[in-house]
């Protein structure tokens, strides 16, 4: 504990001495820097993915320096220092977890979460979404906003109903195509869309990361391709696509064995 709060106190030492000698954190404010926390938490997200923990410990780092960084900012304003935030936090966390800081009694972490959500609405919340971001990324908020219905019980009973569901919504989906309504084939396949994100939380998948990983597996299997093609001094805007399909098929066989290897 004494060599955390050390380098905690060393962090806080820097940023001071950045924030009252450095020229560009001098000009710094809360929205200059959020678009670089929200680019910080992609990075952090990369990381976390490619499973590379010298990454995640440098990007938490990262994290952790724009915490204090706005925390400074604030104090100079007298609003509220890096002690009133962290102090804020114990407190919530106290009063959110009454099964270990009282005498409430729990039997797994679905109750967990079902005593969490009834506590923000006793706080005040007017709604169990209220605390769902407006600015998340469309899939990652539909996972949250189901997470968050769920913690009030509303939810289906298990993940037969909800491939149910999915099957359903393809079908509207398919019907409108045909029609050809643009607003309702966008209508049917965002629903589409949100039953599969549902169908996720059944089968223990983040469909963020799941899309993400298939994202990153699509490009390098791609580029791979493209190093292949190259090699045979080819030009791929001039071949189709049952000639690009050969070298997609040799690149899908090349990155299985670099996997294998790593």
């Amino acid at each position: 504990m004494k060599n955390k709060t050390k380098a905690f106190t060393r962090l806080l030492t820097i940023m001071d001495e950045l924030r009252e000698q450095c020229p560009w954190d001098k000009k710094q404010t809360l929205e200059s820097l959020r678009y670089l926390t929200i680019e910080e938490m992609y990075e952090l997200s990369d990381a976390i993915l490619e499973k590379d923990m010298n990454e995640i410990k440098k990007e938490l780092g990262d994290l952790l320096l724009h915490i204090v960084f706005y925390a400074r900012i604030a104090s100079e304003t007298n609003d509220f220092d890096i002690a009133d935030v962290i102090n804020d936090i114990c407190e919530k966390l106290i009063h959110r977890h009454p099964h270990i800081y009282g005498d409430v009694k729990v039997k797994d972490e679905v109750e967990v979460k079902k005593n969490w959500e009834k506590l923000k609405m006793k706080e005040g919340k007017k709604s169990v979404l209220e605390g769902v971001p407006k600015s998340l990324p469309a899939i990652v908020k539909s996972f949250r906003i189901q997470e968050k219905v769920r913690g009030i019980g509303f939810d289906w009973d298990n993940k037969t109903q909800v491939w149910d569901k999915v099957l359903e919504e393809l079908e509207e989906l398919k019907v409108e195509v045909e029609k050809g309504d643009k607003n309702r084939i966008e209508s049917e396949f965002g629903d589409l869309l949100f039953s599969l994100t549902n169908y996720s939380r059944f089968i223990d998948v983040n469909p963020e990361d799941a899309l993400e990983r298939t994202n990153k597996r699509f490009i390098k299997r791609f580029q791979i391709m493209e190093k292949l093609i190259k090699k045979e001094n080819i030009s791929l805007d001039q071949m189709n696509l049952e000639q690009m399909d050969v070298y997609w098929n040799q690149a899908k066989e090349i990155y299985s064995l670099e996997k294998e290897i790593d």
